[in-house]
């Protein structure tokens, strides 16, 4: 992707992330979660959301974004790993999403590989979790050499209406 720029994201990215976030939820999770809780989703409340979380000087995880032009089309986040059971040579890789019309094309690839690269300046390994039934997010994960490690956690959203069965993936760095 020649024109790729990835860069740290600002507090103005706010919207663009927004939007890349509730489309990409909206078409990986189709049939996977309700449609209801898709369709519910909504861009202003991520906005505030990630205007917040951007805003906030003092998070420890980096946020990158993915465009090709003037639109954010992709964004990633890293940084040290939420995890009960984790130490502190244990970073995460907590997402990478991109806008459905970008799938396949390769931003994907790159967004893991600068995530990859900046954990691997701080953290002996890295985890990440994926919805048990995304099996595009998991293939691209496993071939990146991610490998599940067993551990598994259930979530729930929306005051209980969606449950997120997740799998842990472990990858070592350096």
């Amino acid at each position: 992707m020649p024109d790729l720029v990835i860069r740290p994201a600002t507090p103005e990215d706010a919207a663009g992330i927004a939007a890349v976030h509730v489309g990409s939820w909206q078409a990986a999770y189709a049939g996977l979660l309700p449609d209801e809780f898709l369709s519910g989703l909504s861009v202003e409340t991520r906005e505030q959301f990630w205007a917040s979380s951007l805003a906030d000087t003092s998070r420890p995880h980096t946020v990158l974004t993915a465009s090709t032009g003037e639109k954010i089309t992709g964004f990633a986040v890293f940084g040290p790993s939420r995890d009960d059971d984790a130490t502190p040579e244990t970073g995460e890789l907590s997402s990478i999403y991109l806008l459905p019309s970008e799938w396949g094309q390769g931003m994907g690839r790159a967004l893991h590989e600068e995530c990859v690269r900046g954990l691997s300046s701080q953290f002996e390994s890295a985890t990440l979790w994926v919805l048990s039934t995304n099996t595009r997010a998991r293939k691209f994960y496993e071939r990146a050499g991610w490998v599940a490690d067993g551990k598994t956690k259930v979530e729930s959203m929306s005051d209980g209406a969606v449950t997120l069965e997740e799998v842990r993936y472990r990858l070592p760095l350096g």
